[in-house]
C-alpha cells in the first residue's frame, strides 16, 4: 500500500495560519515556511511524494478574494503536474476559501485539500500533525475528488463547511451535509463518492467582492440602505429562524429592499440560525418578500457558500436573470433540494 501510496505527487501550497505561527512579542503569527512544516512531519515521506509552494504567509483573517483568486491559478498552473493538491491555511476563514474554492475550481477529478491547526506545529502539543498526515493521506486517495477541508479526520465538502469552535481540535462542523469520508490511523474510509467529476476541470479567473452581509437584529435602522445602494453589488440578509423582514408598525424595511432591487442590487435571504435553512416563505413576515420583490433565498446554503458564490457570479455577469440562474443552481451540494 505504501508503494502505491509514494506513486502520488502532491503538491502543498503553503499560505500561512496558525499551523505556521511563531510567538512574537505582539502575539502569534505566521512566520514557518512549507519546508518548516514539512520537516515537523517526517512520516510524510511514506504517504507521497510531495512538492511545496510557499504563495504567501499571512494569518488567515488578513485572506481576500484575491487570495483566492491566487490560489485558484496556482492549482490551474500546476494542474496537470500533481495529482494533488494540499493547502496549509489557517482556520479563521478557511471555510471561505474552501467555499470560494469550490466556484473557482468545478468538478475536479483531483482532490483540493485544505487544512490547518488551532495549535503552532512548533508546539509540543498540537493538532497540527495529525492534520497535516490526514489531509496527504486523504490527497493521496485514489478515490478523492473536488474541493475538501479535511480537519481532525474529517473530510468536509468545500461548500457545507463551517468553524463550529474557535479553541478546540475538532473546530469545523458539515452544515446539513455529512461528512464525505474519515481518515481513521492509515486509511480513507468514503461514505459519499462524488461522481461529477471531469478530467478537465472548469477555472474561473474572476470574483467581484461588492457583497455586504447584514445580520439583523431586534429593531434594525433602515437609513442604511441610501449607502448599501451606492457602495455594494449584493446584499445578504441574516434574518431570524426561517427568515423575515421587520414590518410591524410601517414598511422602512420592505421599502428599502425594493429601492435596493430598483436600482438592480441582488438581495439574498438568509438566516441566522446554523442548521436546516431559510423558508421565507412561511410566515407573514417573509411572505410578501417572497411572493412580491425579486429577492433571492439562500435555503440551506452555509452563509461562506452564500457569500463566495456571489462573489463568484458577479465575477461572470451583471444580467439579473443570470445572476439568479446561477445562484439556483446547485454546485458542489451547496444548496440542497
Amino acid at each position: 500500500m505504501d508503494q502505491i501510496l509514494k506513486q502520488k505527487k502532491i503538491l502543498m501550497i503553503a499560505t500561512g495560519g496558525t499551523i505556521a505561527t511563531l510567538e512574537t512579542a505582539e502575539g502569534l503569527s505566521p512566520m514557518l515556511t512549507s519546508s518548516d512544516l514539512l520537516d515537523a512531519v517526517p512520516e510524510l515521506e511514506s504517504i507521497c511524494e510531495i512538492s511545496t509552494l510557499q504563495l504567501f504567509n499571512i494569518d488567515s483573517t488578513n485572506i481576500n478574494y484575491t487570495h483566492w483568486l491566487e490560489v485558484a491559478r496556482c492549482i490551474r498552473a500546476n494542474y496537470a503536474l500533481y495529482d494533488g493538491f494540499v493547502i496549509t491555511h489557517g482556520t479563521d476563514t478557511m471555510a471561505y476559501t474552501a467555499a470560494a474554492l469550490s466556484y473557482l475550481v468545478q468538478k475536479s477529478r483531483k482532490p483540493i485539500v485544505i487544512t490547518g491547526a488551532q495549535q503552532s506545529i512548533s508546539k509540543r502539543e498540537t493538532d497540527a500533525r495529525r492534520n497535516l498526515i490526514c489531509a496527504f493521506r486523504y490527497a493521496s486517495d485514489d478515490r478523492a475528488n473536488g474541493v475538501h477541508i479535511v480537519f481532525d479526520g474529517q473530510v468536509i465538502l468545500g461548500t457545507r463547511a463551517r468553524k463550529s469552535r474557535s479553541k478546540s481540535y475538532n473546530a469545523f462542523s458539515s452544515i446539513d451535509y455529512p461528512a464525505t469520508s474519515i481518515v481513521l490511523e492509515d486509511k480513507v474510509i468514503h461514505y459519499i463518492e462524488e461522481t461529477d467529476v471531469s478530467d478537465t476541470p472548469v477555472f474561473y479567473d474572476s470574483m467581484v467582492p461588492r457583497v455586504f452581509v447584514w445580520k439583523l437584529i431586534p429593531g434594525p435602522d433602515a437609513s442604511i440602505f441610501p449607502y448599501l445602494i451606492d457602495h455594494y453589488d449584493a446584499i445578504v440578509i441574516e434574518s431570524f429562524g426561517v427568515g423575515g423582514i421587520p414590518c410591524h408598525e410601517d414598511s422602512t424595511f420592505i421599502d428599502g429592499i425594493a429601492d435596493l432591487i430598483a436600482h438592480g442590487k441582488t438581495v439574498v435571504m438568509t438566516t441566522q440560525v446554523p442548521h436546516e435553512g431559510s423558508d421565507l416563505g412561511r410566515y407573514q413576515v417573509g411572505y410578501r418578500i417572497k411572493e412580491e420583490y425579486e429577492a433571492l433565498e439562500a435555503y440551506n446554503m452555509t452563509l461562506e457558500s452564500v457569500v463566495t458564490k456571489l462573489m463568484w457570479i458577479l465575477g461572470q455577469t451583471d444580467d439579473p436573470d443570470r445572476i439568479r440562474q446561477l445562484f439556483n443552481t446547485p454546485i458542489a451540494h451547496d444548496l440542497i433540494v
